[in-house]
């Protein structure tokens, strides 16, 4: 078990133009060759956006986008023609593929934060696409065979516990709350785990509600 902590994440974004990144992977300027991927998990990126603020049009390619809001609204566009607002319990997902352009802002009123998470897929090109699911329930996986990985979600209430996929590469991610894992380590609010070959490994929630996002992923 690999923790990393949230006050050690690399921090970017442009805070004059309100926005505020915090880095879990080595990510532009901040290069770390200890610190490039963790399965397929290639970036874990903590926005903060301004009311207004944003990122302009830019591109992606040959990589997985999946985002989680935490509070706030997300607006989206992209060059495949969707254009849609994103709100906390909702997956989205960009499959970049050979190739597409879009724009996030924040389009609302009151602050917005969100993750980011980009996987790196088996096979490059293809065609891009792009899906939401909204509300996802909680327990219910969402399958990301383009990466060989699988995304749980996990809210619990104070106190209760849950298991963490057996796998051989699972990432976890505290969004909200606080969960001790595996008898030991206790993680909160931004703080994450890389399990190696997992296996009978439990979280257990702290005394207020918490929110998870597991990643269980194959070996590559």
């Amino acid at each position: 078990m690999d923790v990393r902590r949230a006050r050690e994440r690399y921090q970017g974004g442009d805070p004059a133009a309100g926005i505020e990144t915090w880095h879990a992977f080595s990510f532009g300027p901040h290069y770390d060759p200890d610190n490039l991927r963790f399965g397929a998990v290639i970036a874990c990126n903590e926005e903060r956006l301004a009311p207004g603020a944003g990122f302009d049009e830019h591109p992606h390619s040959h990589t997985e986008i999946v985002t989680w809001v935490v509070e706030g609204e997300l607006t989206h566009r992209d060059s495949t023609g969707e254009e849609t607002v994103i709100r906390p319990g909702d997956v989205q997902r960009l499959s970049a593929a050979s190739g597409v352009r879009h724009v996030e802002r924040n389009a609302g009123d009151r602050p917005l934060t969100f993750l980011q998470m980009w996987l790196a897929p088996l096979e490059p090109g293809g065609d891009p696409s792009y899906e939401v699911v909204r509300g996802i329930a909680d327990s219910t996986p969402y399958a990301l065979p383009e990466a060989g990985a699988m995304l749980h979600v996990r809210r619990l209430r104070a106190g209760e516990r849950t298991a963490v996929p057996d796998a051989a590469y699972v990432y976890v991610h505290v969004v909200r709350g606080e969960v001790t894992l595996d008898g030991g380590e206790i993680l909160t609010p931004g703080d994450a785990a890389r399990l190696t070959d997992a296996k009978d490994v439990e979280a257990v929630a702290g005394n207020a509600p918490t929110e998870l996002l597991l990643w269980e992923m194959r070996a590559v």
